[in-house]
C-alpha cells in the first residue's frame, strides 16, 4: 500500500507538489497564529472560598467559618480533597477537583453550597469565590505611582485634614479602584485585577471619650445617632392630576462638611449636642491589611489576573497595549509602570526555542550534505522538516496546544528527517547501481521507475519505524497530575511532527526525489563515509566470528549503566531560571504592618544604593484586596529586577545566587531577626499551586494539638538544619501571634444588668470601627467610620474606660466588668483535608530531592518521636516526583511491551523482533552515562527523554534486519547477507543517527532561558543514540547470525 502511494507520489508530482505547497501554506497561517507561553499551564481545577469576618480572632474563624464551609464542600462531583487557612478576620478555604472537571459547574455548586451556610456564619461574614483564574494567573504587576504629585490637597471645611503623604496614597488607592482597575477588567482574558498598597479614604469620627462620658453616651449610641442620618428611603409612586410622581426622601449626609452638625442627644438645652462636640471628624483612612512599596517608596500595586483558559502572553501583551490608554486617564502627575511582565520570559524562552530549532535545522541540513554527499539529495530530506513542522502547527492548533518550552522542547529535526534520509539514500544506492549494471545513463523514465522501486523497498521498515517512535509516546499521553500538563503537549507536537513527517516521506520526497534526483548521480560514497567504511569493516568481521567481543563489553556497560543510575539522584524538573529573583522575608510574628514597612522601604533604599546592577525592586507585604495570598503583615514577598550578567559591575556579586547572597546579608544587617526562602515569580506559585506551600519541599506535620505539633515542628526543624543537602529551613509560621483578649466576668454582668453584647459593641465600635453610612462623591464611595483614634485604641487604659451602657442612663467603664489579658495564639491555623497541620519550608542546595528526602526519613526516625495519631508527609515538588515515577512504573512497562509487539509485527519474527528490542538496554546505558557526565540528576524531563529513545533506537535495527531479510530473500546466504546488510546500511545507520543527535545538539548546549528544562531531554537523547549506532552496527549482526536460522 504505502509502496503504491510512493509510486503514485513520483508519477503525478506535480499535482503532490501543488498539494504540499497549499498544505505549508495553511500550516504558515496556523503557525503564525499559533499561541505562545513559557511552559503549559499545570494548574489543577480549584475554587478558593475566601470569608472576610471582621473583628473575630483566627481560633474563633476556624471553629464557627472554616470548619462548618469544609464539611459542607464535601461529596462534590470530582473533589479530590481541599486545604485551608484561618487567620485574624478572615477564612481561606481551597477546594481541589481532578482534571477535566467543569470549574464553571464547580463554581455553582459551591455557591449553592454557600447559600445555605449563611445562616449558620456570623453576622457580617461575606464568603466570596476568588477569581476565575489559576495558580499561574498572575501574569503582570504594574504600580501606581506619582511622577509629580499636586501641591494643593483638597480640604474639607470643618474636618481635620490628613497628612500630605496619606493624602498621596489615597488618591492612589481611589484612582487604582475607579480609574484603573475597571479600564483594565475590559481587557479580553483578565478575570480580576487585584490591589495592595495605598489608602482607601474614609471619614472618621473619633470619638472623645472624656466628652462622650461626660454626656453619658456610649461610642456605640454615637455610632447610631450618626447612621440615623445615612440613608435616604423612597415612597413608591403616587398620582396627582394625572401626572406621575415617584416618592423619595432627602435625608441622607451628603456633604462631609455635615458630619460635624449631626445631632447626637438632645439635653434640654436649646441646642442639641452635636457630632463636633462630641469628637473629631477628620479625613482618615480604613484599617489596612497590606502594603506595597517600589524602590524605597509606598505605591498602589496591581496584579493582572488571567481568566482560566487563556494565553499569557496574548493577555500581558493586551493589557500592555491598553496602558497607554490608562496612563492618558490618570490624574496630571501619576504614572502607571509595569513591574513584572510575564511576556518577557514568555519572550525569552521562545527566543531559545527558536534559537534550538533553527540552529538545528541548519546542523542537520549540514550533516546531511556530507554523509548523502549530493547537495541535491540533501535539499531533499531537508525539504521534510519545514513541511512537516507547519502541518503539525496545524494540528497544535486544532488540538489548542501553545508552542511553548515543552511542547516544542523534544522536536528534533533531525529525527524529523529520518525515514526520508533511509528512503533517498537506498534510491542513491540503486540509482548509481543500476547505472553501472547498464553501463549507460538512465532514461528519466527508468531513473523515475527506480527511485520509486528503491524507496518502496524500504517504505515497510520505514513506515514501522517512525510508527514505533510515534508510538512510543503514547504512554506519555496517560500521565496525570502535573507531569502529564507538562509532557502531554509535547508528546502530542513530537507525535504530529513524525506522522506528518512520514506522510512527507512518501508523498512529497518522491516527487521531488522524480524532479531532482538525476540519472548518473553517483554511488561512490563520500570520503566521510569511505573512511568509516574502512574503519567499520574488520571490525564487523571480527565481532561475526567472535561475537562475545561485541556482546561482553555490551553486557557490562549495561550493568555499569544500571549501577550509577542509582547514584544519579532524581528531581522532578530542573528548575527554570526566570531572570528575576523573589525573596519571601517573615519576620517576628507579632511585628505590625508600620514595622514592617520601614524596615523594608529601608532595605530597598539600601539595596538600590550599594549594588548598580538592580535596575528595580517592589515589594508586597501583607494581604490583598482579593485575599488569594493571604499573608500577615510581618511576611512579604521582594521582587528584584536586574541587569543582564554582562553589565553587572566587576567589583561586587557576579552571579545570580551572590546577589541573593549579598541581598539577604544586607538585610540581616538592617533587621537580624528574620528569614528568607528564595524562589522565582513562576516558581514560587508552581510549589504553592502543588501544596499551599512555596519552598521545593514541605515536611508538613499532622495533629490535632497545637502545642504538640509546635514541639515536633522544632524537632523536626532540628533534623533538617543539620542534614546535608539543606540550603533554607524554615518555619512556615515561626512563633504564635500574641493577642490582646478582654476576659469578661460573668458574675459581674449578672450582678450589673449587662449583656455581653454591651461589651461586644464597645469593643467592635471603638477599635476595629463600625461604618455607619457613607458619602457619594462622584462615583466614589466614601465610608464615614466611628473609631478611637489609633493612639487610644493602642492604649490599655483608654480601653479599659470605655464606657458600657447600663439600664436607661447609668455608664460604666470597661474595667469593672472585663479585664485585659495578652495571648500566644496560633495564627494562621492550616488545615488539609479536614486535619490541622503545621509545616516547614526547605529549599535544597542540590538537586537530589528523593535522596534528600531518603536520608531526612532515616534521620527523623532515630530524632522524632511521633506520638499517636500524628505522622509526617513530605510534600512539595517530592509528593509530585513520587506520583510521577508510579505512573512512570507502569508507563514505562506497557511502552516496551508495546515497541516489542510493532517490531515483531513489522518482522513476523520473534527472535528478530528481539535482537532489533536489544537496542534499548543499551540505548538506554549510553543515556545514563551522558546524565553522569554532565551531572546531572535524572528528572522527568530526562524520563520522557528515555521513553523517546527507547523509540529511536528501534528505527536503524528495524531497517537493518529488515535489509538483511531482503538480501536473504534474493537468494544470499545468511552469512553473506548478514554482511552485505552491515555494509550496505552502514550510511544511513550513521546518517540518521548524526541527524538526530546534531539536531538535539543546540538544545542540550543551549544557555538561554528554559534550557535547564530541555538539556537533559537532549542530553538522554543524544548519548543513548550513540550507543544504540554502536549496538547496532556490531552487536545486532552478531546477534542475528548467532540466533536467526540460515
Amino acid at each position: 500500500m504505502i509502496a503504491t502511494l510512493i509510486s503514485a507520489s513520483a508519477r503525478h508530482r506535480g499535482g503532490v507538489l501543488i498539494a504540499a505547497l497549499i498544505a505549508a501554506a495553511i500550516g504558515l497561517y496556523h503557525l503564525v497564529t499559533l499561541p505562545i507561553d513559557a511552559i503549559p499551564d499545570v494548574t489543577g481545577v480549584q475554587v478558593q472560598v475566601n470569608t472576610a469576618v471582621p473583628g473575630l480572632a483566627g481560633e474563633e474563624i476556624e471553629t464557627r467559618v472554616t470548619v462548618p464551609i469544609e464539611r459542607l464542600m464535601g461529596g462534590q462531583p470530582g473533589l479530590t480533597g481541599f486545604r485551608s487557612l484561618t487567620r485574624s478576620g478572615l477564612s481561606q478555604v481551597t477546594l481541589l477537583y481532578e482534571d477535566g472537571t467543569d470549574v464553571m459547574r464547580a463554581r455553582q455548586v459551591v455557591t449553592e453550597r454557600l447559600a445555605t451556610a449563611m445562616a449558620t456564619l456570623p453576622p457580617g461574614s461575606a464568603p466570596q469565590l476568588a477569581p476565575i483564574t489559576t495558580g499561574l494567573g498572575e501574569i503582570l504587576y504594574y504600580t501606581l505611582e506619582w511622577d509629580h504629585p499636586p501641591h494643593a490637597e483638597p480640604h474639607h471645611a470643618g474636618l481635620q485634614p490628613a497628612s500630605t503623604q496619606d493624602e498621596h496614597l489615597m488618591a492612589l488607592a481611589e484612582t487604582q479602584e475607579y480609574v484603573v482597575i475597571p479600564m483594565l477588567r475590559q481587557v479580553a482574558g483578565v478575570a480580576e485585577v487585584n490591589s495592595i498598597g495605598g489608602l482607601e479614604r474614609q471619614y472618621v469620627i473619633e470619638p472623645d471619650l472624656a466628652k462622650l462620658a461626660a454626656a453619658g453616651v456610649t461610642p456605640a449610641e454615637l455610632a447610631t445617632a450618626v447612621a440615623a442620618y445615612a440613608d435616604n428611603a423612597g415612597g413608591g409612586a403616587i398620582s396627582q392630576s394625572g401626572r406621575r410622581l415617584v416618592v423619595r426622601t432627602d435625608a441622607k449626609v451628603m456633604q462631609p462638611e455635615a458630619i460635624g452638625a449631626l445631632p447626637v442627644k438632645f439635653a434640654g438645652g436649646v441646642r442639641p449636642l452635636t457630632v463636633a462636640d462630641l469628637a473629631t471628624v477628620r479625613v482618615g483612612h480604613m484599617l489596612r491589611a497590606g502594603a506595597a512599596t517600589v524602590n524605597g517608596q509606598q505605591t498602589v500595586m496591581g496584579t493582572i489576573m488571567m481568566l482560566t483558559g487563556q494565553n499569557s502572553r496574548e493577555v500581558a501583551r493586551r493589557v500592555d497595549e491598553h496602558l497607554s490608554e490608562v496612563q492618558a486617564a490618570l490624574p496630571k502627575g501619576m504614572v502607571i509602570k509595569v513591574r513584572y511582565d510575564r511576556a518577557d520570559i514568555v519572550e525569552r524562552t521562545v527566543a531559545t526555542v527558536r534559537s534550538n530549532l533553527s540552529e538545528g535545522a541548519l546542523l542537520v541540513a549540514f550533516v546531511l550534505i556530507l554523509a548523502l554527499g549530493q547537495w541535491r539529495a540533501a535539499l531533499i530530506v531537508a525539504a521534510v522538516i519545514p513541511v512537516a513542522f507547519l502541518l503539525a502547527s496545524i494540528g497544535m492548533v486544532r488540538l489548542d496546544i501553545s508552542g511553548n518550552l515543552m511542547s516544542l522542547g523534544a522536536l528534533d529535526f533531525g529525527l524529523v528527517v529520518d525515514g526520508a534520509i533511509v528512503a533517498v539514500e537506498n534510491a542513491l544506492r540503486r540509482l548509481g547501481a543500476e547505472q553501472a549494471r547498464l553501463g549507460h545513463p538512465l532514461t528519466d523514465t527508468g531513473r523515475r521507475a527506480v527511485i520509486s522501486e528503491a524507496m518502496g523497498q524500504v517504505a515497510r521498515p520505514v513506515s514501522f519505524g517512525v510508527a514505533i517512535i510515534t508510538l512510543v509516546y503514547v504512554p506519555v499521553l496517560a500521565l496525570g497530575g502535573v507531569e502529564g500538563k507538562l509532557f502531554r503537549p509535547m508528546a502530542i507536537t513530537v507525535m504530529l511532527a513524525l506522522s506528518a513527517a512520514l506522510l512527507v516521506s512518501v508523498t512529497l520526497v518522491p516527487a521531488l526525489a522524480s524532479y531532482w534526483l538525476k540519472a548518473g548521480a553517483s554511488a561512490e560514497p563520500t570520503r566521510l563515509v569511505a573512511a568509516l567504511e574502512g574503519a567499520y569493516r574488520p571490525v564487523l568481521t571480527a565481532t561475526l566470528a567472535r561475537p562475545l567481543l561485541a556482546l561482553v563489553p555490551a553486557l557490562l556497560a549495561v550493568g555499569a549503566a544500571g549501577l550509577l543510575f542509582t547514584r544519579l539522584g532524581t528531581q522532578f524538573t530542573p528548575r527554570l531560571d526566570e531572570g528575576s529573583i523573589t525573596t519571601m522575608i517573615y519576620k517576628p510574628v507579632d511585628m505590625s504592618l508600620e514595622r514592617s514597612l520601614e524596615l523594608e522601604i529601608a532595605l530597598e533604599k539600601s539595596l538600590l544604593k550599594q549594588f548598580p546592577q538592580i535596575t528595580a525592586v517592589f515589594s508586597r507585604i501583607g494581604t490583598s484586596a482579593v485575599a488569594t495570598d493571604p499573608m500577615p503583615p510581618n511576611e512579604n514577598d521582594l521582587y528584584v529586577s536586574y541587569k543582564p550578567l554582562s553589565e553587572w559591575p566587576a567589583d561586587g556579586p557576579q552571579s545570580k545566587v551572590a546577589l541573593q547572597d549579598a541581598i539577604e546579608a544586607e538585610a540581616r544587617r538592617q533587621f537580624a531577626d528574620q528569614s528568607f526562602l528564595r524562589g522565582q515569580p513562576i516558581e514560587m506559585r508552581f510549589n504553592e499551586m502543588l501544596e499551599g506551600t512555596r519552598a521545593d519541599l514541605s515536611v508538613k506535620i499532622f495533629g490535632d494539638d497545637n502545642d504538640r505539633l509546635e514541639q515536633l515542628g522544632g524537632q523536626v526543624l532540628n533534623v533538617m538544619k543539620r542534614l546535608p543537602g539543606t540550603a533554607q529551613a524554615e518555619y512556615e509560621v515561626d512563633g504564635r501571634t500574641p493577642s490582646l483578649v478582654v476576659r469578661v466576668d460573668h458574675d459581674a454582668l449578672v450582678r450589673l444588668g449587662l449583656g455581653a453584647d454591651e461589651v461586644n459593641r464597645a469593643i467592635s465600635t471603638a477599635l476595629a470601627g463600625q461604618e455607619v453610612g457613607a458619602i457619594l462623591e462622584g462615583i466614589r464611595r466614601h465610608g464615614i467610620v466611628v473609631r478611637l483614634p489609633d493612639s487610644s485604641r493602642a492604649d490599655l487604659d483608654t480601653i479599659r474606660t470605655l464606657p458600657l451602657r447600663v439600664g436607661q442612663a447609668g455608664l460604666l467603664p470597661l474595667g469593672r466588668v472585663a479585664r485585659l489579658e495578652e495571648v500566644l495564639a496560633v495564627e494562621p491555623v492550616r488545615r488539609d483535608n479536614g486535619q490541622k497541620r503545621a509545616a516547614l519550608l526547605v529549599n535544597l542546595s542540590g538537586s537530589d530531592i528523593e535522596g534528600y528526602v531518603a536520608r531526612a526519613k532515616v534521620e527523623m526516625a532515630k530524632a522524632v518521636a511521633l506520638p499517636e495519631g500524628y505522622r509526617i508527609e513530605y510534600g512539595g515538588q517530592f509528593k509530585q516526583l513520587q506520583e510521577a515515577k508510579a505512573r512512570l512504573a507502569v508507563l514505562v512497562p506497557a511502552c516496551l511491551l508495546l515497541i516489542l509487539v510493532l517490531v515483531y509485527g513489522a518482522l513476523g519474527s520473534v527472535s528478530q523482533a528481539l535482537i532489533v528490542f536489544a537496542g534499548i538496554p543499551l540505548a538506554v546505558t549510553g543515556g545514563v552515562f551522558a546524565l553522569a557526565v554532565r551531572a546531572m540528576p535524572f528528572s522527568i524531563t530526562a524520563a520522557i527523554g528515555f521513553i523517546a529513545l527507547s523509540g529511536i533506537a528501534m528505527l536503524n535495527g528495524l531497517v537493518m534486519v529488515d535489509h538483511i531479510n531482503h538480501l536473504r530473500g534474493e537468494g544470499m546466504a545468511r552469512d553473506d547477507a548478514v554482511r552485505e546488510g552491515a555494509m550496505d546500511r552502514l550510511r544511513p545507520v550513521v546518517s540518521t543517527a548524526l541527524v538526530a543527535s546534531i539536531g538535539f545538539l543546540p538544545m542540550a548546549i543551549a544557555t538561554g532561558a528554559g534550557a535547564e528544562v530541555q538539556r537533559p531531554l537532549a542530553t538522554v537523547v543524544i548519548g543513548g543514540i550513540l550507543s544504540s549506532t554502536l549496538l547496532t552496527l556490531l552487536l545486532l549482526p552478531a546477534l542475528y547470525r548467532r540466533f536467526v536460522k540460515g
